[in-house]
């Protein structure tokens, strides 16, 4: 019997299902290509060929693609971090970014930038958060576009950063990586210099992006590693209401490649020879971000002789969220980078 079958891993499957199975608002919306979306790279009404013209081009540029001037109205009021994206959208709860600022006096010039899971709360990562900055870490958690307090009137996920429509998956997730340059600066002006890099699910993907193009960051952290977003959509429990509308209209290859401007595997190149570390965590049961997928990232990585540690917890998805998991994650993290900082 093969280990997929033990009586161990079908707990966790069914814990996985139990865990996943408690949001009840995942809903199919309509496909759509998006293509006002692509207004940034391609005028007016374009079709299916111009489109491939558009992931190449912003592949190319992806220097430029990611970067946007810095905000002049950075806020801070107790803990709270507020400032205008550089990145507009037509929702104002959206272009307003929010980030929870949790400094340490034994920092020695050490932050950390954090991004959480798809659909997180504001709740959420709070307490690793505290825990970084106890140890001597400040810490920055950044709420991704559309999440929590930055979720559109009337929408109670943040389906917007990930949805069938295929622009503005990749927008929303642009706009992502532009928000968290964005609060890493803001932390360079703040005096930190040592400076890294934390994201979990949809957060590590974002982180992993932000890593690739800002130069700030000499250290990253990963909770849930792939390859290609557009496998992880395709493939995992997360996002199979979001399958449905995709198929029909794209295939899971076709979805691979649009999707290439936002997948790590397009920058995995960019830290060859590059002195930055980084720490993926991965699960051995997971259903979202499916293990074959994790390996076949964590191999790319080895070929490009990236400088990094990989940790497979026995877990899934949503149980690294749980005890015992979640402890051994949040050891495993500031391990890392009190050692990388």
């Amino acid at each position: 019997m093969g280990a997929s079958s033990s009586p161990y891993a079908r707990f966790i499957s069914a814990w996985e299902f139990k865990l996943a199975s408690s949001d009840p608002n995942r809903r199919p919306h309509p496909f759509a290509f998006g293509w006002t979306w692509f207004s940034e790279l391609l005028p007016g009404q374009v079709g299916v060929h111009d489109l491939h013209q558009a992931i190449r081009a912003i592949v190319r540029g992806s220097q430029d693609w990611f970067s946007a001037p810095l905000p002049t109205d950075y806020r801070l009021e107790g803990q709270r971090l507020t400032f205008t994206s550089p990145v507009r959208t037509p929702w104002p709860e959206n272009n307003v970014v929010h980030a929870d600022y949790y400094p340490s006096r034994r920092a020695r010039g050490r932050a950390v930038l954090l991004i959480p899971q798809w659909n997180a709360d504001e709740r959420s990562h709070q307490n690793l958060a505290l825990l970084l900055s106890l140890l001597g870490i400040t810490t920055l958690r950044m709420s991704p576009a559309y999440h929590d307090r930055r979720r559109p009137r009337g929408h109670v996920r943040a389906d917007l950063h990930v949805s069938a429509n295929i622009g503005l998956t990749l927008h929303a997730t642009r706009q992502s990586v532009i928000d968290a340059r964005c609060c890493l600066h803001w932390l360079a002006q703040q005096g930190y210099r040592r400076l890294g890099i934390l994201g979990t699910s949809l957060g590590s993907c974002i982180a992993f992006l932000t890593a690739a193009h800002e130069p700030l960051l000499r250290a990253g952290a990963y909770n849930h590693v792939s390859h290609w977003f557009g496998d992880v959509v395709w493939t995992g429990l997360a996002t199979q209401h979001v399958r449905r509308s995709l198929e029909g209209y794209v295939s899971q290859q076709q979805l691979r490649y649009w999707w290439a401007p936002i997948s790590p595997a397009t920058y995995i190149s960019r830290f060859a020879g590059r002195s930055f570390r980084s720490l993926f965590i991965w699960a051995r049961h997971d259903p979202v971000f499916l293990p074959e997928y994790s390996r076949e990232f964590l191999e790319a990585c080895r070929e490009h002789k990236l400088d990094f540690e990989a940790v497979a917890l026995p877990c899934g998805h949503y149980t690294l969220g749980r005890f015992p998991f979640n402890w051994a994650d949040a050891l495993l993290v500031s391990r890392f980078f009190l050692r990388a900082l």
